[in-house]
């Protein structure tokens, strides 16, 4: 999936790709996803609701196989809330350009600090991304 700049023209609506990624990381199988709803086992859920398979998935497996479904929806949350962040800034830095732009803007330095907190969030999420793909593609990488 080609994802364009956040916030930008072309950009990923982040609610949805949390989503998609909760829905991954809780082990929703035979899901099929397009622009705005998700399907899940026969339900229907649109962009601002949540179709996990926590409780019907998870009826009849083990305690520990539900703690461990818990705990990543618990990170799924925290990924799509940190997305949601970077989207704020990203667009707190955008409608600060314009009013500058525009001369709306009354002190000039808002915007240079909201530009840079923006910048800032986007280098850490790029550099926990990569991060991240490195430990995945370490571990593929060990032998069984």
């Amino acid at each position: 999936m080609a994802v364009g700049g956040i916030g930008g023209v072309g950009a990923v609506n982040l609610s949805q790709l949390a989503e998609l990624y909760r829905q991954q990381v809780t082990g929703a199988s035979g899901t099929a996803a397009t622009a705005g709803t998700a399907a899940t086992a026969g339900t229907a859920a649109t962009a601002g609701t949540a179709a996990t398979a926590g409780t019907a998935a998870t009826a009849g497996t083990s305690a520990p196989a539900r703690a461990a479904a818990a705990r990543g929806a618990d990170f799924a949350s925290a990924v799509g809330e940190g997305l949601q962040q970077l989207d704020s800034l990203d667009r707190n830095a955008a409608a600060k350009a314009t009013q500058a732009a525009t001369g709306d803007l009354s002190d000039v330095s808002d915007y240079v600090i909201a530009a840079t907190q923006a910048q800032t969030a986007t280098e850490l999420t790029t550099t926990i991304r990569n991060k991240a793909l490195d430990a995945f593609n370490e571990i593929m990488r060990m032998p069984l």
